[in-house]
């Protein structure tokens, strides 16, 4: 479902640095996403096949492999590569939306902002105005970040939270970021999971930073 504008939280005066458990083992966003097909419905196309580029308006909606993106317009351009560049805004009733399975886990995350800038090449998406992040673990809200600019990078699990003016609000009239972090639970502290490197989602201020 669009996300609420009226449910919109808070955003941050300064970038910062995070870790955020993601509780179940060594984990990446599916594998299979980023060479899957993007379909998008909408009501109203115009396609530029010069610059191609297409630009789709009114309630659309994309999905590719375990990906579901959601605005009411997106522009999406793609090179001779095949790469696939798309731009989702939302509008006045709900921002535009971004929600992709983990490999091998039912574990999603979710994100939305004003706007959403996605690149299939780099498999990074960035959310900007009133952004969140969010970690589902089945429906179970894990762990949250809240920011006026979020990059998110699938591949290396890395993300970024900056700051701006336009967080500051009735809720959070200081405009800082906000993160809420869900303790591992005791059984898998204690090593009943698979002894893998600990999943994270680490934000970083380089969000092409390879994980060692």
């Amino acid at each position: 479902m669009p996300v609420p504008r009226k449910h919109r939280l808070s955003a941050s005066v300064l970038a910062v640095v995070l870790t955020l458990p993601l509780l179940a083992g060594f984990a990446h966003a599916e594998l299979a996403d980023k060479n899957a097909p993007m379909n998008i419905e909408a009501d109203a196309l115009r396609h530029d096949d010069a610059s191609r580029t297409s630009t789709f308006t009114g309630n659309v909606v994309i999905t590719k492999g375990s990906i579901v993106m959601r605005g009411n317009r997106v522009v999406v351009k793609q090179d001779e590569q095949g790469n696939q560049f798309g731009t989702i805004s939302g509008d006045d009733k709900a921002q535009g939306f971004f929600r992709q399975k983990r490999e091998g886990l039912e574990e999603w995350i979710e994100g939305h902002g004003d706007r959403i800038e996605y690149d299939s090449q780099k498999e990074t998406v960035r959310f900007l105005g009133n952004a969140a992040l969010r970690r589902f673990r089945g429906t179970q809200l894990n762990d949250e970040s809240l920011g006026s600019v979020i990059t998110y990078n699938s591949a290396t699990e890395v993300f970024t939270v900056q700051g701006g003016g336009s967080g500051r609000n009735a809720e959070n009239p200081s405009g800082r970021v906000r993160a809420m972090l869900t303790p591992i639970p005791k059984d898998e502290a204690a090593g009943s999971a698979p002894p893998a490197e600990p999943a994270t989602l680490r934000s970083s201020p380089q969000i092409d930073e390879k994980r060692p």
